[in-house]
Parts: C-alpha cells; sequence; structure tokens
C-alpha cells in the first residue's frame, strides 16, 4: 500500500524532476560558494514552488498542509537550502493567509506570481526566541506608519523583493503592542552582507534594514496589536515545514551510507556486514519513518482545523534531532572520507545542525511541549 495518493505521487515526481535537473548538478559548487543559484530558484518559481499553500483562486497552489510538506521534503533531499528558500516564502504568505484582508492577499500573491520571493522578518539580535523583544517600530505618520529598525538571520533577505515585517506599534501594550505590515523593497527596504552560514548555504541569510520605511496604513495585516500572534501561528505551520526539511536530510544520510556500506570492503567484506554498521543504518530509518509521520500526523491536524501546536513542536524535535543523529551517523559510516568535503556526507551534518536551531530552537519547542503538558 502506498503512502501517498496518486495526485501527491504527482507531485513527488514533479519535485524530482526539478531537484535531478537544476540543483543535483550544481549543488557542490554553490555550496563551497555559499550564493543561491538564483536561476535554478527562477525555474522553481515558473514551477510555482513559492505559491504551494496560496489558494487557487489567488493563483496559488491550492495545497494543504500535508501536499505542501511532501513537496518540502522532497524538496530538501539534495539540498536543505532549496527547501528553506522557498519554504521561508511560504511562513510569510501564512502570516497574510492568517491575517490579510481580500484585497491584500491579492496584491501579495499577485506579486509573487509575477516571480518574486518574500521574507518574513521577525529576528533580531537581541530578539531570537524571545520574539516578543523585538526593537523594531512601526510609528502612526498621518495615513502612513514610518519603520525602523533591523532584522537578522532573515532566509532570503537578501533576494526577496516583498516582506512580512513585525514590529512595535504601541510599546506600553507588550506583546498586544506588536503589529505586522507588508512592506517592498521599492519602498526602501535594505539587505545587510549575505551571512556566511556552515550549512543550508543554497539559501540567502542577510540582515534586513528598515530605515524611515514608509507605508500606508493599508500596509499593516490583521488589525493594530495582533502582528505577535499571527507570527506565533505562522511558526506553528512552519515548524511542520521544517520537520519535513529534516527528513529530507535522513533520508539523503541513509541513501548514501547504504551505498557506501555495501562498495566499502574491509577485512575481506563490505562494511555493511558488520552489525555496528548495520545497526545504525537500522536505526536512521526508523528515524525517517517515525519522523515523517509525526510530521504527517501534525500536518493532517492543521488541514482538519483541529489544534496541532503540541504536535508540530514535537514533529519538528523529533525529526530535527533525529536529522542531526543520522548526518553524524552517515559522517562516521564513511570514516576519513565522510569528513572529507569531496563526499557529500560532511555537506549534511553541516546542513542538519540549523534545523535543531530555526523555526524555534529545540529547547525552546520542548518548553512548548512541557508548558500544554503542564496547563
Amino acid at each position: 500500500m502506498s503512502l501517498y495518493t496518486p495526485e501527491q505521487q504527482e507531485l513527488i515526481n514533479l519535485v524530482r524532476q526539478y531537484v535531478a535537473k537544476e540543483i543535483a548538478p550544481i549543488v557542490a559548487e554553490y555550496d563551497r560558494m555559499g550564493e543561491p543559484p538564483m536561476e535554478a530558484y527562477k525555474k522553481g518559481m515558473d514551477i510555482g514552488f513559492h505559491l504551494l499553500e496560496i489558494p487557487a483562486r489567488y493563483g496559488g497552489a491550492g495545497l494543504n498542509t500535508l501536499d505542501s510538506v511532501i513537496v518540502k521534503e522532497e524538496l530538501s533531499v539534495i539540498d536543505s537550502g532549496v527547501g528553506t528558500t522557498f519554504g521561508a516564502t511560504g511562513l510569510a504568505v501564512n502570516v497574510m493567509l492568517k491575517g490579510g484582508t481580500d484585497e491584500q492577499k491579492t496584491h501579495f500573491f499577485d506579486f509573487l506570481a509575477e516571480g518574486h520571493l518574500a521574507a518574513f522578518c521577525l529576528t533580531e539580535p537581541d530578539a531570537g526566541s524571545d520574539a516578543s523583544a523585538i526593537r523594531a517600530t512601526a510609528v502612526a505618520d498621518g495615513d502612513d506608519y514610518i519603520i525602523n529598525g533591523t532584522k537578522c538571520f532573515i532566509t532570503n533577505g537578501g533576494i526577496a523583493d516583498i516582506f512580512i515585517v513585525i514590529a512595535v506599534t504601541d510599546k506600553s501594550k507588550g506583546t498586544r503592542g506588536i503589529s505586522a505590515f507588508v512592506a517592498e523593497r521599492s519602498q526602501g527596504v535594505k539587505s545587510g552582507k549575505d551571512e556566511d552560514k556552515m550549512g543550508i548555504r543554497l539559501s540567502n541569510t542577510t540582515d534586513v534594514i528598515f530605515e524611515d520605511v514608509r507605508v500606508h496604513k493599508s500596509a499593516m495585516i490583521g488589525k493594530e496589536g495582533e502582528g505577535f500572534y499571527l507570527s506565533m501561528k505562522a511558526l506553528e505551520n512552519g515548524r511542520i515545514a521544517c520537520g519535513a526539511g529534516a527528513v529530507g536530510i535522513i533520508r539523503r544520510c541513509i541513501e548514501l551510507s547504504a551505498k557506501y556500506a555495501k562498495e566499502r570492503v574491509t577485512f575481506g567484506k563490505p562494511i555493511g556486514t558488520n552489525q555496528g554498521v548495520s545497526f545504525m543504518l537500522a536505526d536512521m530509518k526508523i528515524a525517517e519513518e517515525a519522523a515523517r509521520a509525526l510530521v504527517h500526523h501534525a500536518a493532517r491536524l492543521c488541514d482538519a482545523g483541529k489544534p496541532f501546536k503540541t504536535e508540530a513542536s514535537a514533529a519538528k524535535t523529533f525529526a530535527s534531532d533525529s536529522a542531526m543523529q543520522a548526518a553524524t551517523n552517515a559522517v562516521q559510516i564513511f570514516g576519513g572520507y565522510g569528513y572529507s568535503r569531496e563526499y557529500p556526507v560532511e555537506k549534511l551534518m553541516r546542513d542538519a545542525k540549523i534545523y535543531q536551531i530555526y523555526e524555534g530552537s529545540n529547547q525552546i519547542q520542548r518548553m512548548i511541549i512541557a508548558n500544554a503538558l503542564l496547563k
């Protein structure tokens, strides 16, 4: 019995064709350079990988959460930076879907469909895990708001043309004084230098700088003071997608390690015949199946309109911890070759680590889960 419907399998085949043709031949080169392969990303945008959950009436693919995370897993197998790039636009899309007016959605989604990426600007130098500590401000000025502040570690920060930015509109109200806005690069949004990252080097990460960026009051998403709430709800969806990307890494670790374990001969036999190696492979497969089940369960709850916050945190945490362990096992199986950049598994270890950090660190996810249990 197949895990996927015929329609989902068509999606999988489409992504695999794209990745095999556009990403696999260039991934090693762009990983060394630490640059986003924009030509390949533009071809992905032509297919619509940045429009997955946008309803069809707005020109998007109209996928549900489960279908979109299936795509995210496939995009992340050869290089998780690819899934991250399109997923970051998806995070911005989620904020708009949850809080935007019909007019805002139409403009935002039309803009993306023209071939642009988006970025979600929440994190600041002193506001990472504690997102409520943001200092960027949006000050009312007649019919406009003037936004000032610097956001950091923003995926797509240097290549996006439209931004969802979270800023303080009333400091006295705490998290209820934080609002969400949409701003375009043409309005004066600037980017800092590209971060020279350890992993996911095919994705672009920069500071995003707002210096007296003036937006009309109609650029506010939702009501004043709803920005923190909208951000947290979007991040719940993002954690499911994050888990799916981690599953893609586990799959790649298994694929490469199993092939190497069958080909590498020591003491007259393939190393895969040694129990120490074969059990590592078995553990990687167990983790893959369990992580995917958690991700798909959280996605189905989301699609059914049921609470899924705890399940999203569990999926993200288990999948990312498992990806890091799978990458560690892969390097161990490859031995000295695994530590060399001439072989692909050291890259998987570099890529896997970020999944334990972004979309809320795994320590924060455990706090969320524990708090839900102890309420």
